[in-house]
């Protein structure tokens, strides 16, 4: 029986390993804390991603290796690749980790970005503030996540304050500063690339966030077949240029019919956790596919679906059950402010009965401003 292993223990690898049961495989989960929730679902081994000793013990119990989170140090996972098979490869994930290369590799690509610049002190940051114009962001290179790690710089003004909340971190982890996108909408394609090299990718997803943190998600978005098009193109030259295996998502803005790209996940993706139900084969099942050299299953959509994340703590789980097309998923997190405890998915065969169910589950757990983007969406497809 294959055994994947899966670094990071968060619930990505809690979602993969239990999407991976029906395929026969079994797991073996990595973390640095010992109640990481994939834990409650597969074998979970405890250390450090740079302690060799503790990468020796994984790689030996397991045939492939992949990622629950992009922020698992790249040297491990090269490292780890001299044993045994690590997929998405070791350079994909060093490229992701950092937003100066990733931008700079749109760039090469012919990918559409905004006006960027890697900034190492004040002086730098203040000319490039002022060489980009208007509003800017303030980034660290390496390790932000979720709206963590970023500081808007809304005039000159600013400059100070930005420097003050990230400057530190020039240093360790380096800063870039971007130009702010007065973006309409944000959605995401979320694709999968086989080790043959073949690319599927899911319907388009809209995307809302709140705080910097994803609230909502619906797919499939109502979007010109031309831009959707073009969207995926871009993904695909992007995988292809990694020679990137598995599931990945590349985060883009709609920008006055133009798009401009924001980030790449190179893991499964919270905006593609819709797939659970709504797809016929979900983006959990279909990166095991990828990493294990088996055939990809469709991507195609089962009706409308929208995900709701749950931030900090639980709703009511009964109020979401009672919908027909209601599903519950609880990570098994404590609750904490900030942190990604759950999510639901609404599915509907249209998006006026879509529309409703968000409407009604809105309002029956005091949620209707998380709703009320989708079904205005939904509304106006």
């Amino acid at each position: 029986m294959t055994t994947v292993g899966i670094l990071g223990g968060g619930q990505l690898a809690r979602m993969l390993a239990l999407s991976g049961a029906p395929l026969g495989l079994r797991f073996l989960v990595m973390d640095t804390v010992a109640d990481a929730c994939a834990g409650q679902f597969a074998p979970l081994l405890v250390g450090d991603y740079r302690d060799e000793q503790a990468l020796a013990e994984f790689a030996s119990r397991v045939d492939v290796v992949t990622f629950d989170f992009e922020n698992v140090p790249s040297e491990s996972a090269e490292w780890l690749a001299e044993r045994v098979p690590v997929f998405p490869n070791p350079h994909a994930l060093a490229v992701a980790q950092d937003r100066w290369v990733e931008k700079n590799l749109f760039r090469e690509l012919e990918i559409p970005v905004g006006d960027f610049a890697a900034v190492a002190t004040r002086d730098e940051l203040e000319a490039e503030v002022a060489r980009i114009g208007g509003a800017c962001i303030l980034k660290t290179r390496r390790l932000g996540y979720d709206g963590k790690g970023q500081f808007r710089i809304k005039s000159a003004a600013e400059i100070d304050a930005a420097w003050a909340a990230l400057g530190t971190q020039a240093e360790s982890v380096g800063l870039i500063v971007e130009a702010f996108v007065p973006f309409q909408r944000e959605l995401s394609v979320v694709a999968v690339r086989a080790r043959d090299g073949e690319f599927r990718a899911w319907p388009m997803t809209e995307n809302w966030h709140v705080d910097g943190v994803l609230s909502a998600s619906l797919a499939s978005a109502s979007l010109a077949p031309e831009l959707a098009e073009a969207a995926q193109a871009h993904a695909r030259r992007l995988a292809a240029a990694l020679d990137y295996v598995g599931v990945f998502a590349l985060e883009l803005f709609l920008c006055d019919g133009q798009w401009l790209a924001n980030e790449m996940a190179p893991r499964v993706h919270n905006s593609g956790h819709w797939t659970l139900e709504g797809a016929e084969t979900s983006q959990f099942e279909n990166h095991l596919r990828a990493v294990l050299g088996l055939p990809l299953g469709s991507t195609r959509a089962i009706g409308q679906s929208c995900m709701l994340n749950w931030i900090g703590e639980l709703p009511d789980r009964d109020a979401v059950l009672a919908l027909p097309g209601g599903h519950w998923h609880d990570y098994g997190k404590s609750p904490r402010a900030g942190r990604k405890v759950g999510h639901a998915t609404l599915r509907a065969g249209t998006a006026g009965e879509l529309a409703v169910a968000l409407e009604d589950l809105g309002a029956a757990i005091n949620r209707a401003a998380q709703v009320a983007p989708a079904v205005t969406a939904l509304h106006s497809s």
